[in-house]
């Protein structure tokens, strides 16, 4: 065989299988659920998904979206994107069913969160809580004391120390919360064992076993948010892809189904796995490809022999 011949083979032989294998590489980490959450920008599941101010503290694992600060990690329940407020679950924090001491729950300053309208009750105070202050301000709110009597017919109240049906003087209503120097909600420091937050009362404002539990946070936009972007993300999403951004630069991409991504949309996204499988048939299996390579190389060793 013509020694010139061989080099021509072996790039037919590329050129005809590289689609094929890579139509067997895994999909894009980009995804737009996580469990039973609808994932949408600024948000992603991953890094290079969503917006990349968002990227440090939300991420999804094991098909849970979590929110992680400097005090831990927390799971994200609920998503607004009308509202901009998401719903967490820190799993430390009591409600009727379940009372436990509670470490601190904190945000980091640089993040793209705040507290949003949740209504925080501090529990198993040292008594009396209507002293209690920070910065010289009372902290707690007295025309909201028959939250604390509503929430201490629960039983757990006894997983605090406290005994059943105990006095509201070692419970405060904390609304409107704000966080310390630390961006914490500093239990230790209030001399409280726990908290409860709720999110919504569930139209059942004296039954606390029918109550929401829940962290409402605020959130503001990511780093592509001026009318320009929020315009490209949403023809993005619309054209079925996801937002997302190209580290180092940050810059702006559309990542779509097809394992591409675009700085625009997905609507003429061009996919030359996709054209090749067209044109070979879907129902083509990697094993079967496996065995066509196989034959190619046997094929040209023996010619070259």
């Amino acid at each position: 065989m013509d020694s010139h011949l061989l080099p021509f083979i072996i790039f037919l032989i590329a050129v005809t299988f590289t689609p094929l294998l890579s139509s067997a590489a895994p999909a894009t980490p980009c995804q737009s659920n996580c469990g039973s959450l609808q994932i949408k920008y600024p948000f992603g599941t991953s890094y290079g998904c969503g917006s990349p101010r968002f990227e440090p503290y939300i991420a999804c694992k094991s098909n849970q979206l979590l929110l992680t600060t400097h005090t831990g990690s927390y799971l994200i329940t609920a998503i607004s994107y009308k509202d901009s407020t998401l719903t967490i679950t820190p799993s430390a924090m009591s409600t009727c069913n379940s009372m436990q001491q509670s470490p601190n729950l904190g945000l980091d300053w640089a993040s793209p969160f705040q507290l949003g309208p949740s209504i925080f009750l501090l529990l198993s105070c040292t008594p009396p809580t209507s002293s209690l202050t920070i910065k010289g301000s009372p902290v707690c709110d007295p025309s909201s004391t028959h939250l604390c009597a509503t929430i201490y017919t629960c039983p757990a109240v006894v997983n605090l120390g406290l005994p059943l049906f105990p006095p509201t003087n070692t419970c405060c209503v904390y609304s409107p919360a704000n966080f310390n120097s630390k961006g914490e909600l500093d239990l230790r420091e209030m001399k409280c064992k726990g908290y409860a937050s709720i999110a919504s009362f569930q139209d059942s404002p004296t039954d606390p076993s029918k109550w929401m539990y829940g962290v409402t946070l605020k959130y503001t936009n990511g780093g592509f948010d001026d009318y320009y972007m929020n315009n490209k993300c949403n023809t993005c999403e619309d054209s079925g892809g996801i937002c997302g951004y190209s580290p180092p630069t940050n810059s702006f991409l559309c990542i779509c189904n097809s394992g591409f991504n675009a700085t625009t949309d997905c609507y003429n996204n061009y996919n030359p796995v996709q054209d090749y499988e067209d044109l070979i048939g879907t129902s083509t299996s990697l094993s079967t490809q496996k065995i066509m390579l196989g034959l190619w190389v046997g094929l040209v060793f023996y010619i070259a022999a």
